[in-house]
């Protein structure tokens, strides 16, 4: 079937019972940033995480009797296992996740925790969807994909309605695009409400499948990406029709760009966005002169981030704004100097995180030491503060930057 704005519709009426409405709110914080007006929809806060649940329910429901009798099978990098796995223990359908091998443990364990057996196979999510397609021919398990699926793209097409509803005079609405299952069913509601919105996706620089095919250029993907959501190499062949019909662009953005709208959004907004969620802010970030003055939607399509990634995100955003640094101090090898340069350290306020004291990984001519210190400081002023005084201590200091040790690596 093609999917029109009447299926999106009557979805949203089928679906409402077990979908909550997030917020769609505007953001000042954001708006400031960027100087547009900034709304943001918190499909993160979603029962399962992410906007996953819309097209996941709407699904289930679609089945027939007998295919909920023999069970589901779905493939997964995370929030729609969850998604699936969530509502298949509410609607009694026994479940079957195939996921990647490395997918976050906060996904995963959130995914059995739900009831559905878990199988990690394969090193990609194409891998883990081959795998699931042959155990869905042998053991007779209907196939519920991510988003290849007219029904699925449908009930995402939902985000879109409850955005317009609250907002009907959004100018751009931007969605961060995978194999393309939400920015189909956004764009169909989208453009079929409001004609002239221009609906804008968002990829990662290392996983650009959709825009490569778009441009008509070979697909080259990485290997990794904190956007894992939308680490795909293969667009749907239901969805990228689509794409290619409504979606006037697709931009692209990069891991550092990521990491920024995840801490802005923990920050300011006060909520946690995994990498892929906060692609659309990323793509706002990076391209203020095109959406200045412009009222501008913005999908938070998921939440589901793994702490071990979000306290590296934290650890790496101090760093970059100089709250954390590391200095190395050559002084004196000789009883009490490393003493003395702490309590100097100490008198500028600066809180001592971390001492490498080394000796013999050195070029200093003896008796001398390097010490590198990692510090907690007020920012980058306060670094200048504590370089000049150590400086008048007459000790010599050096910043190591991030360069640095991606030269050194």
């Amino acid at each position: 079937m093609a999917v029109t704005l009447k299926h999106i519709l009557q979805a949203a009426e089928t679906i409402t019972e077990h979908i909550g409405h997030t917020p769609c709110t505007y953001s000042k914080a954001c708006s400031q940033t960027c100087g547009a007006e900034i709304v943001l929809k918190f499909e993160n806060l979603q029962k399962t995480g992410s906007f996953k649940a819309r097209g996941a329910v709407l699904k289930l429901l679609s089945l027939t009797s007998e295919q909920r009798k023999k069970g589901i099978i779905a493939m997964s990098a995370g929030n729609h296992a969850q998604a699936v796995a969530c509502y298949a223990e509410e609607f009694h359908i026994p479940a079957l996740i195939v996921m990647p091998r490395h997918t976050s443990n906060t996904k995963v364990e959130q995914t059995r925790k739900f009831g559905a057996e878990v199988l990690l196979q394969g090193e990609s999510f194409e891998e883990a969807n081959d795998s699931a397609k042959r155990m869905a021919c042998e053991q007779e398990l209907h196939l519920v994909h991510p988003y290849d699926d007219e029904v699925i793209i449908t009930g995402q097409g939902t985000v879109a309605l409850e955005m317009l509803h609250a907002h009907p005079d959004l100018d751009v609405l931007i969605v961060p695009v995978g194999g393309g299952g939400l920015i189909a069913g956004c764009a169909v509601a989208a453009k079929g409400i409001r004609p002239n919105i221009q609906v804008i996706g968002v990829q990662t620089e290392r996983f650009p499948a959709v825009f490569q095919t778009l441009k008509g250029l070979p697909v080259e993907c990485g290997v990794n990406t904190i956007a894992e959501g939308i680490a795909l190499k293969n667009p749907g062949t239901r969805t990228l029709p689509i794409v290619r019909s409504l979606v006037d662009e697709i931009l692209l953005v990069n891991e550092r760009d990521l990491e920024q709208a995840v801490l802005l959004l923990l920050q300011k907004e006060k909520t946690v966005v995994e990498g892929a969620g906060a692609a659309g802010l990323a793509a706002l970030l990076t391209n203020l002169h095109d959406f200045t003055g412009k009222k501008v939607g913005v999908i938070l399509s998921g939440g589901n981030i793994d702490f071990v990634i979000l306290s590296s995100i934290i650890q790496r955003g101090l760093v970059r704004s100089g709250r954390l640094v590391r200095l190395l101090v050559e002084l004196r090898d000789i009883p009490g100097a490393l003493a003395d340069v702490s309590h100097c350290i100490s008198q500028t306020d600066a809180n001592i995180v971390e001492v490498h004291h080394q000796r013999a990984f050195t070029h200093l001519p003896l008796p001398s030491a390097e010490v590198e210190f990692v510090l907690l400081t007020r920012g980058l002023m306060h670094i200048q503060e504590i370089a000049t005084r150590l400086n008048l201590e007459g000790y010599k200091t050096h910043r190591i930057h991030e360069h640095e040790d991606v030269a050194n690596a």
